[in-house]
C-alpha cells in the first residue's frame, strides 16, 4: 500500500506533463524536427520509421525533441558519421545517461565504457580474436555447432515439412555458440529435446527490459520503479541477479581448471582474461556478459535477413552454392573461408541493406547523437 502511494505521488505530476506534451499543438512534427509524440506513436517499428523519416530529411539529419531537453540528434549522413565514429571517436563518449541505462545488466563491460578502460579491453579482444589458438576453437565450436544440432535439424524439418521459427532458431544457434566461445559453457538452447535453459531465460527479459527503458519518456520513470522495485525493474533485478550468479559460478569453475591447465588449453575468453590479471570478479564477469550480448542478436539477425535474400534471390544462392563446394572441398575450415570472395561480399551487400546494429549513439555537450543505418533500395 505505501509503494503504491509512493509511486502515486511520484507519478501524478509526471502525468500531468505528459497530457499536457501529448495534447499540444506546439511540437507538430515537420520534415526536419520531431518528436516524442511521433516516436511513441511508432514504437513498434521505431528502426523502420526512424530510418525512413532521417531518409526524407535533405541532410539526412533530424532533431527529435524530447521533454526535459533530452533532444537527441539521428544521423545517417556519411560525413557525419565518419566525423563522430572515426576522426574524433574520442571526442564522442557513450554519456552518462546510456551508461546508467545499461549498467545494470552490462555494468562495466565494454560496450559500456569509455576512455582507458574501453581501449584496455579492445586491444585485449582484438589480440585474442586475432590468435590461431583462438580461431581454433571458434571453429570447432561452430563446427560442432552445426554439424550435430543446426543441420540435423534443418534435415529433420524439412523431411517432415516442419514450418521453423528460422529467427529462432538462429538465435538458439548464435547463444549455444557464444556461450561456449565467451566462457566454455553449453546451454543446449537447440537441442530440442532440452527444456529451456534458465540463464538463456534470464537473459532474454533483461535485454527486453534494458532495451524499454530507451522508450520510456524519462528515465525518471523507470529509475522510480527500480527504487521501489516494482513491475519490470523488479523483474530485470531478479533476471540480472540470476545472470550474475550463474556467471560467478562459471567464473569460480575456470579459475579451478585453470589451476592445473593454461588458458590456452581452455581455449574460452573468460579463461584468456583470467590469465592477463584480472581479478575483479565483477568486472569478468561484466565483460562476459558483453560479448554474449554482442555475439548473440548481431549475428542472428544477420543470418536470418542473409538467408531470407538468398531466398528471394535464387541466381545469387547458386553462385554462392557453388564457391562453397568448389573451395570448401580444397581447403576446409577457416582458410577456406578467407578465400569466399563471392559470399564475403554476399554477406556485406546483406548488412549493408540490414544492418544487425542499426543505431549507435554517442554524446557531446549533453546533446545525444546517434547514428542510424538504412538503405531504400532494398531488393
Amino acid at each position: 500500500m505505501l509503494e503504491a502511494s509512493l509511486l502515486f505521488c511520484f507519478l501524478l505530476p509526471l502525468l500531468l506533463f505528459v497530457f499536457k506534451v501529448f495534447s499540444s499543438d506546439a511540437h507538430k512534427s515537420n520534415p526536419f524536427t520531431v518528436n516524442f509524440r511521433s516516436i511513441y506513436a511508432n514504437r513498434h517499428h521505431i528502426i523502420q520509421w526512424i530510418s525512413e523519416v532521417v531518409n526524407n530529411s535533405p541532410t539526412l539529419t533530424i532533431i527529435i525533441t524530447r521533454p526535459f531537453s533530452q533532444n537527441r540528434v539521428m544521423t545517417a549522413n556519411p560525413a557525419v558519421v565518419h566525423h563522430i565514429l572515426q576522426t574524433n571517436f574520442s571526442t564522442y563518449p557513450k554519456g552518462e545517461m546510456i551508461r546508467t541505462t545499461l549498467s545494470d545488466l552490462l555494468g562495466e563491460g565494454i560496450f559500456n565504457v569509455d576512455g582507458d578502460s574501453w581501449k584496455f579491453q579492445r586491444q585485449i579482444s582484438s589480440h585474442e580474436f586475432s590468435t590461431k589458438s583462438l580461431r581454433h576453437f571458434v571453429e570447432d565450436v561452430v563446427d560442432f555447432e552445426l554439424n550435430e544440432r543446426l543441420i540435423p535439424m534443418l534435415t529433420t524439418a524439412a523431411a517432415n515439412y516442419t514450418v521453423l521459427d528460422l529467427q529462432d532458431i538462429l538465435q538458439r544457434f548464435t547463444f549455444d555458440n557464444i556461450c561456449k566461445i565467451a566462457f566454455g559453457y553449453d546451454p543446449g538452447y537447440l537441442t530440442s529435446s532440452s527444456a529451456k535453459p534458465e540463464f538463456a531465460i534470464a537473459f532474454e527479459d533483461a535485454v527486453r527490459i534494458i532495451i524499454q527503458r530507451f522508450l520510456v519518456l524519462t528515465p525518471i520513470l523507470w529509475k522510480i520503479k527500480r527504487f521501489l522495485n516494482v513491475g519490470s525493474e523488479k523483474r530485470l533485478s531478479e533476471a540480472v541477479s540470476k545472470i550474475q550468479q550463474f556467471a560467478r559460478e562459471i567464473l569460480n569453475e575456470r579459475k579451478r581448471e585453470l589451476a592445473h591447465k593454461s588458458p590456452v588449453e581452455s581455449g574460452d575468453l573468460l579463461s584468456r582474461f583470467i590469465s592477463y590479471g584480472y581479478s575483479d570478479e565483477k568486472l569478468l564477469m561484466d565483460i562476459v556478459i558483453s560479448f554474449i550480448l554482442a555475439g548473440r542478436d548481431t549475428t542472428s539477425a544477420a543470418l536470418t535477413w542473409f538467408l531470407w535474400l538468398l531466398f528471394k534471390n535464387p541466381a545469387i544462392e547458386s553462385e554462392i552454392v557453388r564457391e562453397i563446394k568448389e573451395i570448401s572441398s580444397d581447403s576446409p575450415g577457416y582458410d577456406g573461408v578467407k578465400d569466399m570472395v563471392y559470399t564475403h561480399a554476399s554477406l556485406c551487400e546483406s548488412m549493408r541493406l540490414y544492418p544487425p546494429v542499426p543505431l549507435d549513439s554517442k554524446v557531446l555537450d549533453g546533446i545525444f547523437y546517434s547514428r542510424v543505418s538504412f538503405n531504400t533500395r532494398r531488393g
